[in-house]
């Protein structure tokens, strides 16, 4: 391996290795003799990184779950670093997972590695301090929100650099033209983690059952399962449903779809690009929801094509506001035409907001290592 250019990338969770799709291929075939490292998952062990640490070992569900693996990450940081003084290695690509990544990024730049950032810390919306750590730490930073380059050059970030969402590079493609509107599919999202799919699916099932008193045989209730979440959680719900899709056909799903209910995040941007009208919800455990309350002063909005368009255009029902009276409310609105109307063409914008002439994280990264 001495011949071979050694690059740290970092990917702690399923979403950073969705994100690495977009770029990682690009870079292999572009740096034919570069040699990944770091921690991922089995994408990025079929791309051939060597996996030190995989996304299981990783991944959290929440404050709680995070402080009861400190010590591993502070083992897991400490290893990495070892690897990287042994190997000689000179750049790292960091991917999300931003309390870990931010932190070993000043202990990589210490030692006089280069460090790309990939998904820039929603540091407008909570922790604005980041920008300190990434001015210190970070070479380039790569932001795939249309607002964010702005926000972080105005406060001294420099080398940031605005990039394509993954989502819209993934499915730009597939995206329909327009809505669909003879579809009369209610599809649900519960989330890709254990906690999300436990604490989601019960206020489904009784929104679905007061939907078919509504509304008899008129629309039909699928629900998006993933390989992330335990089998058990589908086989003691899913007698409510429909149907189901497995996650890897979430276009088809989407496709179908009058109206989607899903777990707060990237997936409700994905939703918008399909044009599909879409509430949002979310519910922790209490002591996520205590510390969250404690501290976290940020008050805006939590879904993505929220915050792109600077307004509501996906009703979003957080802990509390998240049961089965809220959801009917919100879906007897989508369900008005004149409503739905305003709502897509809202979408339609969106999609112009991501359409945009961005920059390549593959022909920068790729201009320094082989300068």
């Amino acid at each position: 391996m001495n011949n071979k250019i050694p690059i740290l990338i970092i990917a702690g969770e399923k979403s950073g290795e969705e994100h690495a799709q977009t770029f990682l291929p690009g870079l292999i075939e572009g740096i034919p003799n570069a040699h990944f490292f770091g921690v991922g998952g089995e994408y990025f062990q079929e791309k051939g990184v060597e996996t030190l640490f995989g996304i299981e070992d990783f991944s959290t569900m929440g404050f709680s779950d995070a402080l009861s693996k400190i010590s591993f990450y502070i083992k897991a940081r400490k290893k990495l670093l070892e690897e990287v003084k042994k190997r000689n290695c000179r750049y790292a690509i960091l991917i999300d997972f931003q309390t870990f990544n931010l932190n070993i990024a000043l202990k990589l730049k210490k030692i006089g590695v280069v460090v790309y950032y990939y998904v820039a810390p929603q540091a407008w919306a909570w922790k604005e301090w980041r920008v300190n750590q990434l001015k210190k730490a970070v070479d380039h930073l790569f932001c795939i929100l249309p607002f964010e380059t702005l926000w972080f050059k105005e406060r001294g970030v420099l080398q940031t650099h605005q990039v394509i969402h993954p989502v819209y590079r993934k499915y730009e493609k597939e995206l329909p033209l327009q809505a669909d509107e003879s579809n009369n599919v209610i599809l649900f999202l519960p989330g890709s983690r254990n906690e999300e799919v436990k604490n989601h699916f019960p206020v489904f099932v009784d929104f679905i059952a007061e939907m078919k008193e509504r509304y008899p045989e008129k629309y039909r209730y699928v629900f998006v399962q993933t390989d992330s979440v335990s089998k058990k959680y589908y086989d003691y719900y899913g007698e409510a449903f429909d149907d189901h899709y497995h996650s890897d056909f979430l276009p088809e799903a989407l496709k179908e779809s009058c109206l989607a209910i899903a777990s707060s995040g990237t997936v409700t941007l994905t939703c918008g690009l399909f044009m599909v009208p879409t509430i949002v919800c979310y519910k922790v455990g209490l002591l996520n929801e205590f510390i969250f309350n404690q501290f976290i002063q940020y008050k805006g909005f939590v879904s993505l094509v929220n915050l792109v368009l600077n307004r509501e255009v996906f009703p979003e029902l957080l802990q509390h506001s998240f049961n089965k009276n809220s959801l009917l409310e919100h879906t007897e609105k989508f369900l008005d035409p004149a409503y739905r109307k305003e709502s897509l063409e809202s979408l339609q914008l969106l999609r112009r907001k991501f359409n945009q002439l961005e920059e390549s994280v593959v022909d920068i990264i790729k201009g320094e290592v082989l300068e």
